[in-house]
């Protein structure tokens, strides 16, 4: 039986990426995807995020095989371990103390879904309230509690039952560019007639990520974060994919100076692509009982190794952000440019760091440039509630080379998708 034969009949209907990207991968190497038949794909998905420091870093594997190799152990459940306590120190001591943060850290269970459960959680328990802040175009998990402050409307009816206890808001720019939502949300927890109870909690990402890279400024964040402690809500950010150096800091609230009482992270957390997650709570909301929240996987040691082990060599200092940034800076400036040439068909490029992206006016043509990027050697997801969106994640340790190869390739797939749909038409020069 073909291998895709074989997934194509067992697995489930539900699986979403294959469909986009429909070929057998078999190995991967930094910037690099190479499915059964020796095709090499230019990753710029990089596992929604997952990858950040590419596949297979050397330095990573290293420290992964060596501590398999030494008959260490994998599994603990929440016991003590060597790897559990050097990771704990080594975020500590690298990430937390030199932003001033104090959090503890929760290890949840393996995925972002589980902090977000467990954030919640700690929200209402700490309060003793029930409702939580959410915003349109949020997306924080798959999960029940995280699906009910999710805004995306097909992933919600997959829930099958009612999704309660949240309230949605207008998240940053959601009703245009002169309305301050903030003002919006203000006066509705001002106002005993609004019909919103008081909350336990406000979640948001800095980025909606899934929700179509939409950006909240640090302005808006500041304010949200004054509105939270004058209301005496808890103020929590995810951070699952715009975090761990995505943006050009760890953490992509710093940029607005933010103090959070509780951040979820996960995804490029272990940086090698193992299933590691986090909820980082403020001392004084850890009013957790021993046992009160567990789960099988919150003690996945090989995670803590490959995770101690990336701090220690991308974040003991700056240099990293700041290459990330300049990266940044420069898929930014050639979507702007590509942007400049076809006016009618492609909108606003936006975005932070290496988490970039375009709206097209034309809201399939997203989705084919990804399907021709693909048969080209370039992965690509689309983002937003009616995937209008082509996001820009490649490995923040992308050679320069190859970032240009995969801009290269997205200048001759927009060109042959609007052929294709027979929309759009470039300046002409001069213009």
């Amino acid at each position: 039986m073909e291998l895709m034969e074989a997934i194509e009949r067992y697995e489930s209907e539900v699986r979403s990426y294959v469909r986009s990207f429909p070929t057998v991968f078999e190995k991967a190497q930094g910037s690099y995807l190479y499915d059964i038949n020796g095709k090499a794909y230019l990753d710029f998905f990089a596992g929604a995020s997952v990858l950040n420091y590419g596949h297979n870093h050397p330095e990573l594997k290293k420290a992964l095989i060596d501590y398999l190799a030494g008959d260490n152990i994998t599994h603990s459940l929440d016991m003590a371990s060597r790897a559990r306590a050097e990771f704990l120190i080594t975020f500590h001591e690298k990430i937390l103390e030199p932003r001033g943060l104090s959090h503890r850290v929760q290890f949840p269970g393996p995925t972002g879904t589980n902090a977000v459960e467990s954030a919640l959680k700690v929200a209402r328990k700490t309060k003793g309230r029930e409702k939580i802040i959410a915003f349109t175009n949020a997306f924080h998990g798959m999960t029940l509690g995280s699906l009910s402050v999710t805004g995306n409307a097909f992933k919600r009816a997959g829930a099958g039952l009612p999704l309660t206890h949240s309230d949605p808001m207008p998240f940053d720019g959601y009703l245009g560019e002169g309305f301050n939502t903030i003002d919006y949300l203000e006066r509705v927890l001002d106002d005993t007639g609004s019909g919103v109870d008081q909350p336990a909690a406000v979640i948001t990402e800095t980025i909606q990520a899934e929700g179509g890279v939409n950006i909240a400024s640090a302005e808006w964040l500041r304010r949200l974060q004054a509105l939270c402690r004058k209301h005496d809500m808890l103020l929590i950010v995810d951070d699952i994919q715009a975090g761990c150096g995505r943006t050009g800091k760890f953490f992509s609230f710093e940029e607005a100076g933010l103090d959070p009482d509780l951040i979820t992270i996960s995804k490029s957390l272990s940086g090698y692509g193992l299933p590691l997650a986090l909820t980082l709570v403020k001392p004084e909301y850890d009013i957790w009982e021993p046992g009160e929240h567990n789960g099988t996987f919150r003690g996945h040691n090989p995670a803590f190794v490959t995770a101690k082990r990336a701090i220690d060599l991308f974040w003991s200092d700056e240099s990293f952000s700041r290459e990330v940034a300049a990266k940044g800076c420069y898929i930014r400036e050639a979507l702007e440019k590509l942007a400049s040439k076809y006016p009618e068909t492609l909108g606003k490029v936006r975005g932070r760091g290496m988490l970039q992206a375009v709206e097209f006016a034309h809201k399939e043509l997203a989705s084919t440039i990804s399907a021709k990027a693909f048969t080209h050697g370039l992965i690509i997801e689309t983002a937003g509630p009616v995937d209008a969106v082509l996001k820009f994640l490649p490995p923040l340790t992308i050679e320069q080379a190859d970032l240009d190869k995969g801009l290269q390739i997205i200048d001759r797939c927009v060109i042959e998708a609007m052929d294709e749909l027979g929309v759009g038409a470039p300046r002409a020069a001069g213009q």
